[in-house]
């Protein structure tokens, strides 16, 4: 039996949380990555609750990208979930690649955050 593209995303998804998990010190760095857009979320996985979150559909970043499906809004997201982040005195995330390989746009945000202050 064939896997398709979304069934292999989710069981690499399910096989990196295994060993992944947000606590209130070091909270997780989640990303969801879709054909138009690209989400970021800082996530307390103990309380089961989002601490920071940015995507290219936010208000902030909507007028600056003229694309959410490139790494040019990737890198937009990267830097602003950086900068909540911070702004709330979280400067450690475990990140998340959300089955996504670490490549591309996932690669993009994530070396995004990290230039603008986060530590992972």
């Amino acid at each position: 039996m064939k896997l398709t593209r979304k069934e292999s995303v989710r069981r690499r998804h399910r096989r990196v949380r295994r060993s992944v998990t947000g606590t209130a010190e070091r909270p997780r760095l989640a990303v969801f990555r879709s054909n138009q857009h690209i989400y970021a979320q800082v996530i307390d996985d103990t309380r089961q609750h989002t601490l920071v979150a940015a995507s290219t559909i936010d208000p902030d970043l909507r007028a600056t990208v003229e694309s959410g499906s490139n790494c040019e809004a990737a890198i937009a997201v990267g830097k602003l979930v950086a900068e909540r982040s911070i702004q709330k005195g979280i400067t450690q995330v475990v990140f998340d690649r959300g089955g996504n390989l670490y490549h591309g746009r996932v690669k993009a945000l994530a070396d995004a955050a990290r230039e603008a202050g986060l530590k992972f």
